[in-house]
């Protein structure tokens, strides 16, 4: 049997873009292609062949220790079912497609993880457009489809969503009319998405509001942003990550030589409403601030951990550092504040981060037919902490209050500045003892 293409990502995005044609079921730290070789490469999204690393050559069918008798004998039942389904339904003929992808997906919704799925062709497309920086037709709203209600994490700026005022944490109740109760998030992320010049009214249920209200987003042409950066007037750069996706490291240290060049006093990095992306460009931003060490662990279930060390020659890797983080900040965005909290390179701002901690691997379906999302690992930070549905503790706890957001204020950035050019040190917080093997090294 002719052997899958596999693609490892570091935990999947927590956030899916409400995009038409771009709604990603997500990606939460990176890229790590195993198993093949660089024939294999045309037909898989987001490779090159300088990013080709070595793996294990046993395959799933070695693994599950099945010989073909018994796979046979195990999906008796499920053949039986199937032809019984194609002989009896009552609405004919029976798209065999559709069958066959509902199936995958039952199988990968058996496993009781939420972010381990099944994408079917026109997701995968969307997935790999998303993080290559194309222009989309939606709302411009990162979310979260893994809750009872469509959940917003953040919108992006400048997006219809954010113009529509939504906020981190609201809950969509209600699309168009239509009550999503039961429904799931991934039934609700699909009927927000649509093509531009068309509107979709979403009823929001907001934290601290009794009643819910209604909002009309027009959907729109939306470019998915990546890196922005300037200097402050207290000579601070400010560098916003928005995603960890194909071009950000070449934004980054472009940016970063822009701000460096203007001697600032220290740097502000601000990960807040960023849901992740690629684990490879996780490390390499890491590695900006960070020169030597470990950067993130992955731990397998057998308890193997495999390092991933930082590259050398780093732009910033002695200027002061804070780092802004909120709820809706997860996976690669927490694998870049982790690494700096635990080096003591800087300090963390805001309110606790999401705590996405698992890893991905993305498997290329035959025939086109879309591929699957296991969890494979959990990642570690240098200290060996396991944030996985706990998150990040900022050093400096600062909440957004409403009326902050009516008045325009964003105390968070304050405190981060502050930090910075009063040279603050915060009180003790307790963090997980290093483990002998994921000792961060200075």
């Amino acid at each position: 049997m002719q052997r899958n293409s596999l693609l490892s990502v570091v935990g999947v995005f927590l956030a899916v873009v409400l995009l038409a044609g771009a709604c990603s079921a997500g990606f939460v730290a990176g890229r790590t292609y195993t198993g093949i070789d660089a024939s294999s490469v045309v037909n898989l999204p987001f490779l090159t062949e300088k990013e080709l690393v070595p793996s294990s050559t046993e395959t799933g069918e070695q693994s599950t220790n099945q010989t073909t008798q018994d796979r046979e004998k195990l999906f008796k039942p499920f053949w039986q079912a199937w032809d019984q389904v194609n002989a009896l339904f009552v609405d004919q003929p029976i798209d065999q497609v559709t069958l066959m992808r509902g199936a995958i997906k039952g199988m990968m919704e058996a496993l009781g993880d939420q972010h381990s799925s099944y994408l079917d062709p026109e997701m995968l497309k969307r997935s790999k457009a998303l993080l290559e920086g194309e222009e989309y037709e939606g709302i411009g709203a990162w979310v979260d489809p893994t809750k009872d209600y469509l959940t917003v994490i953040g919108p992006m700026p400048g997006s219809p969503a954010e113009k529509a005022g939504l906020r981190s944490g609201d809950k969509v109740i209600a699309i168009d009319g239509e009550d999503m109760t039961g429904k799931g998030g991934e039934y609700a992320r699909q009927l927000v998405l649509g093509p531009k010049g068309t509107s979709v009214r979403l009823t929001i249920l907001r934290k601290g509001l009794a009643e819910p209200f209604d909002v009309d987003v027009q959907r729109a042409a939306i470019v998915t942003p990546s890196v922005t950066g300037r200097m402050l007037d207290e000579n601070i750069g400010y560098l916003q990550l928005f995603t960890f996706g194909d071009s950000t490291f070449e934004e980054t240290q472009k940016t970063l030589k822009t701000l460096l060049a203007q001697n600032p006093e220290g740097l502000i990095i601000d990960l807040r409403n960023n849901g992740g992306g690629y684990r490879d460009t996780a490390v390499q931003i890491a590695s900006q601030f960070i020169d030597d060490g470990t950067i993130m662990f992955e731990e397998f279930g057998d308890g193997r951990r495999e390092p991933f060390k930082a590259l050398r020659g780093g732009l910033a890797t002695k200027v002061p550092v804070v780092v802004l983080i909120n709820e809706a900040s997860a996976s690669a965005s927490e694998i870049l504040a982790g690494a700096i909290q635990d080096y003591q390179r800087g300090y963390l701002v805001g309110i606790q981060s999401y705590g996405k901690g698992s890893v991905q691997q993305f498997v290329t379906l035959d025939d086109d037919q879309g591929a699957v999302r296991i969890t494979v690992a959990r990642w570690l930070t240098p200290l060996g902490r396991q944030i996985n549905e706990i998150g990040l503790r900022p050093d400096f706890p600062v909440e957004i209050t409403e009326e902050d957001l009516a008045a325009g204020r964003d105390p968070q950035l304050d405190q981060a500045i502050a930090v910075l050019k009063q040279k603050l040190t915060p009180p003790p917080t307790p963090v997980a003892s290093p483990t002998p093997a994921s000792t961060p090294h200075p």
